[in-house]
């Protein structure tokens, strides 16, 4: 068993989705128990939060584990909210209120300086304290309102590059082919082969 180091349920479904046809012989893809506590994000950077969450759940529970940490970076923002995007607001994982503030944020910015990216962090860890980690970007724009149902988090304002449509209008397999978690953790998948073999 492979437990990824989250209790967010559409971030599991999508690693699950990514991960699947990459590497059919793995084991379940579990969420993190209830009872784990919470890690403290308090890296700098995607990757060093990555680590923390994969490294603490191998300690704790003995079994390898993967996690992710990831967000979007807006360019005239100079690259926030970054690692504060689930809590950008002041409140973690509150989807709506995150995107209504850097809706707000960017009111009066021109089409042309709404230009953002996605980035992601997967990382890897063994209960021997082994790491690996492997990084996604997507690049894009960011439009003025919301236009879709699926994805989550800033998906509804995020077009990719070479698109006409954002992250939400995308079908979940065609979002996960082009998406900063798709790269990530397709990058991290023969690690986690060779673990397993």
């Amino acid at each position: 068993m492979i437990i990824l180091a989250t209790r967010n349920a559409h971030k599991v479904e999508e690693v699950r989705n990514i991960l699947a046809p990459l590497l059919p012989s793995v084991p379940s893809i579990s969420p993190v128990p209830a009872q784990l506590p919470e890690p403290v994000e308090d890296g700098a950077t995607f990757a060093e939060n990555a680590i923390i969450k994969a490294n603490q759940v191998a300690r704790e529970l003995g079994v390898p584990a993967i996690a992710d940490d990831s967000g979007l970076c807006v360019d005239i923002l100079g690259g926030a909210p970054g690692i504060f995007s689930a809590r950008w607001s002041g409140t973690h994982g509150d989807d709506a209120a995150n995107l209504d503030l850097l809706l707000a944020q960017l009111a009066d910015v021109k089409h042309a300086q709404r230009g953002a990216r996605f980035v992601c962090a997967a990382a890897l860890a063994l209960p021997d304290g082994t790491v690996v980690v492997e990084e996604g970007h997507m690049a894009g724009q960011l439009r003025y309102e919301r236009a879709g149902e699926g994805g989550f988090g800033y998906d509804p304002i995020f077009q990719p590059e070479g698109y006409d449509v954002t992250n939400a209008q995308l079908s979940p397999a065609d979002k996960n082919a082009i998406s900063h978690r798709g790269k990530a953790f397709a990058a991290l998948a023969p690690h986690i082969a060779q673990l397993l073999n």
